[in-house]
């Protein structure tokens, strides 16, 4: 994380935090699109969830989800197999991360940029957010793709790096070096904290 990070946040108690398609599809051992060292990062993510919400600042979830029929995979399934079918458990956010009460939850996510056909942007904006601080899965996929159009919609981002994990360890690190350059900073969980008051 750059060291002169704390004089660009204008406003701390202006921060979200964003958690990114922790479902079963993606973290359980026979998931169809495997995070590697998705499941080691649920209880970092649920003790930042856990100081957010104590100090007032929002928790959001996204879900991707997909309907039965794959009518709206698109070329996705080019490149996946099918998951996160609606009404299955593998859509369905981990045990031990379930939302509570005054979370949002964006559903019906079927690409991998969060805010693409969502309501993401109207939570984030009615809610005076400034500031995003991203964990979740993949880092290399659905966390890349949603950090980029957060920064081009002029939102300062931080990356959790003990606090994503991506399709590999070598994808992950590269995601978080090209992420890191102009689109987020990256830093351990307890840095970025240090910095917004999680």
């Amino acid at each position: 994380m750059r060291p002169d990070v704390g004089t660009l946040v204008a406003h701390p108690e202006r921060t979200a935090l964003l958690v990114i398609d922790m479902q079963n599809d993606f973290l359980l051992p026979d998931a169809p699109v495997p995070a590697c060292g998705g499941l080691d990062i649920v209880a970092r993510i649920a003790e930042l969830a856990d100081r957010a919400r104590a100090r007032g600042i929002g928790v959001i979830y996204t879900k991707e989800m997909h309907r039965p029929d794959g009518s709206d995979f698109g070329i996705e399934l080019e490149f996946e197999p099918p998951h996160c079918l609606e009404g299955t458990r593998g859509a369905e956010i981990v045990d031990g991360l379930q939302p509570m009460d005054g979370d949002h939850v964006i559903e019906g996510k079927r690409r991998y940029d969060a805010f693409l056909g969502t309501d993401l942007g109207v939570v984030l904006r009615c809610s005076g957010v400034e500031n995003l601080v991203v964990t979740g899965v993949c880092t290399d996929v659905c966390v890349t793709a949603t950090v980029q159009h957060a920064r081009n919609l002029d939102y300062r981002c931080f990356v959790a790096r003990d606090a994503v994990a991506g399709t590999s360890k070598k994808r992950h690190e590269a995601a978080l070096e090209c992420l890191e350059h102009v689109f987020a900073h990256v830093g351990d969980a307890e840095e970025i904290g240090g910095v917004l008051g999680i």
